[in-house]
């Protein structure tokens, strides 16, 4: 703090109007005691997160006396708990948080305690510890500096607090693209938890629906990145759609999940919303064989499971026969697949676009091994850096935006008339597209989640 600042002594009321900018609080009306030493501030939801060497506390505030319909999400270092004893001689165990404040532009830190004030008229108190000796209180005046206005709340004007978040990985996997996250989010201080997603289990009801975790009700989390795996999709999108029904920000909707799992309700999508993709046909009956294939063209051509990832479940038929075969062999299994034209132009090459939030971040080419058609890497193709056109980065947002997806790996294919959407991943991998482009990809994501996380505060619900 610039000590220059109060080289004039500051004189107050016994009530000012002051900003609290680190927690989001950008007006405040506050009581000014003396004869208290401890301020608080009025709040709720009050949760400690975060490692032991780092601890943290997160509360919710109502910061216009009066109006529970409007609420602030904010967060903290946490300092200590301490017991404050009250003018009515009633002891409470608090935490303790220190944040800066504003006044007659003037700012410096102080420490305050959370509690419920909800029965006061004031939100927040300002005791004798907060106030520097250049500080003169007129305990018999009020508003002695500038007075601000709750309009920046009603109006949702405010700027947004940058807080620690508290946020899930859905992942049963200790791979790269995990352990990204967690450095990643840690790094931006932030609290990342790995949460298994097939040992969660859910309460569903209409009063207080909750996700429960090795015996115990998860916390809130401000957001849930879904890393769900091709096996467990359907229990997957339950439980990312169970954090939707508490309010929780996902990074993908549960909704998005499940359509880009499935290869033929992807491609309606696609193809509903105008976007290239190879000729695809689907049918159930094996008469309709031949009809199927001419759909498509002459082979060669691609038969591909419903649910295939990574490259897995995808088959080249390069003859009619052969086709054919393919297809019936699927069909005694009882596997649903589609049938897709072989662009032969792409010469076993393919894009990967990433986008985060509507853009995209990050693209690579993957080149397929010698004697494979598939250029998946964990098939053994190989990634390269790649520059794509106008007409390629525009299909891959819109790709993303059709399926509803923020956080998306969108492969192309180029054409002779363009680019064509093969497949997109709503659970793409890290690894391949931050090597190969040298791009902090897992810090966009989490830019994005602030963003979105932050513009959600404040809260206004719907007054009874």
């Amino acid at each position: 703090m610039d000590d220059t600042q109060f080289d004039k002594p500051l004189t107050l009321g016994w009530e000012e109007w002051v900003s609290l900018p680190d927690l989001g609080l950008p007006a405040l009306k506050v009581k000014i005691d003396t004869g208290a030493r401890t301020s608080a501030l009025h709040a709720f939801d009050i949760e400690p997160f975060g490692p032991a060497a780092k601890p943290r506390v997160r509360f919710t505030v109502h910061p216009v006396a009066g109006r529970d319909d409007i609420e602030v999400s904010s967060s903290a270092p946490l300092l200590e708990t301490r017991d404050v004893t009250s003018s009515n001689g009633e002891t409470e165990h608090r935490y303790v948080i220190e944040t800066v404040i504003e006044v007659g532009g003037k700012s410096w830190p102080i420490e305050v305690t959370l509690t419920d004030r909800s029965s006061m008229a004031s939100r927040m108190l300002l005791g004798r510890q907060a106030l520097r000796p250049e500080i003169l209180v007129q305990p018999s005046e009020r508003f002695f500096q500038p007075e601000l206005d709750y309009d920046v709340y009603l109006k949702n004007r405010q700027p947004a607090p940058k807080r620690a978040l508290r946020i899930a990985v859905l992942s049963r996997e200790n791979n790269y693209s995990t352990r990204r996250l967690v450095e990643e989010g840690t790094k931006r201080d932030h609290v990342i938890e790995v949460i298994d997603t097939t040992r969660c289990y859910m309460a569903i009801n209409q009063s207080a629906p909750e996700v429960h975790y090795d015996g115990k009700r998860l916390p809130r989390y401000d957001a849930v990145i879904p890393r769900i795996g091709s096996s467990i999709t359907a229990y997957g999108t339950a439980v990312v759609r169970q954090f939707e029904t508490i309010g929780t920000y996902c990074v993908n909707s549960s909704h998005g999940i499940g359509t880009s799992r499935d290869k033929l309700a992807a491609h309606q999508v696609l193809a509903r919303n105008g976007i290239g993709m190879p000729a695809t046909a689907f049918a159930s009956s094996p008469k309709d064989n031949g009809n199927l294939i001419n759909l498509v063209g002459k082979a060669p051509l691609i038969v591909k499971l419903l649910e295939s990832t990574q490259g897995k479940g995808v088959v080249l038929a390069e003859t009619q026969k052969a086709a054919d075969s393919v297809i019936s062999a699927f069909r005694n299994l009882k596997a649903n697949f589609l049938v897709q034209h072989f662009v032969k132009e792409a010469n076993g090459e393919d894009i990967r676009c990433l986008v985060i939030g509507g853009k995209v971040v990050g693209s690579m080419k993957r080149v397929a091994a010698a004697g494979e058609f598939r250029s998946n890497l964990h098939q053994g193709g190989a990634g390269e850096k790649v520059r794509i056109s106008k007409a390629e980065r525009e299909t891959a947002v819109r790709a993303a935006k059709a399926l509803g997806l923020n956080f998306v790996g969108v492969d192309l294919l180029r054409g002779e008339d363009g680019p064509k959407v093969l497949e997109v991943n709503s659970s793409p991998g890290l690894e391949g597209i931050e090597g190969v482009t040298a791009r902090n990809v897992a810090a966009e994501l989490f830019a994005e989640i602030e963003k979105r996380v932050q513009l959600r505060a404040p809260r206004r619900k719907p007054r009874r």
